[in-house]
């Protein structure tokens, strides 16, 4: 680690994942197995569907965008580190996009390129809007990304990732409290997970 001292980095605008993610049900199925006998209570129950084919939700294409400025504001107030706007290194970028990218991807050399010490890039794969108010939302917000932090030697410096799905207080009081008791939106779920990845 005496090779690298981080002063000065790049902000890479983040992906987007494009591929439908699939969405957690709520409650738990267990299928009653064949030859099972049933009760004979006057109750009735509806039958449980198969679990194979589950909702699935995609993230918007805006969201890349949106951490990428969260996480560069974030990282802008350190008094200490020196960032680059992630307009200088999409600019890098596009004057790279020519030559073939390596296994690391092209945060090495776009860090190389404008002489930082190391480039941060990351990439969305959850940003769910929640569908309801403060007072309550079915599903609640949720927020996914993770970020890595490379040299200009290809060496990856640091990772970190962010996962969060706002819990009801009765599944989780001390998260609950700390978003100050009500139900958040994924862009202030996203605003918190900045703030903890970039400390």
């Amino acid at each position: 680690l005496d090779r690298y001292h981080v002063r000065k980095i790049a902000v890479i605008p983040f992906e987007t994942i494009a591929t439908p993610q699939a969405v957690s049900s709520e409650g738990v199925a267990l299928p009653v197995p064949r030859g099972a006998r049933r009760t004979d209570s006057p109750l009735t129950f509806p039958p449980i569907r198969h679990q194979g084919a589950q909702a699935t939700h995609v993230v918007p294409p805006a969201a890349g965008e949106k951490v990428t400025n969260l996480m560069w504001t974030k990282l802008k107030a350190r008094s200490w580190l020196q960032v680059l706007s992630p307009m200088e290194a999409a600019k890098a970028a596009a004057a790279l996009a020519g030559q073939e990218a390596s296994e690391t991807g092209p945060a090495h050399k776009i860090a190389r390129r404008l002489a930082v010490d190391a480039a941060l890039s990351g990439k969305v794969l959850v940003y769910q809007e929640r569908v309801g108010s403060r007072l309550g939302a079915d599903p609640p917000a949720a927020v996914g990304f993770e970020l890595t932090l490379v040299a200009p030697d290809g060496m990856v410096l640091w990772e970190g990732n962010y996962y969060e799905r706002q819990r009801p207080m009765i599944e989780d009081m001390v998260g609950f409290i700390q978003r100050y008791g009500m139900f958040v939106t994924a862009d202030e779920l996203a605003a918190y997970g900045a703030e903890e990845l970039a400390e």
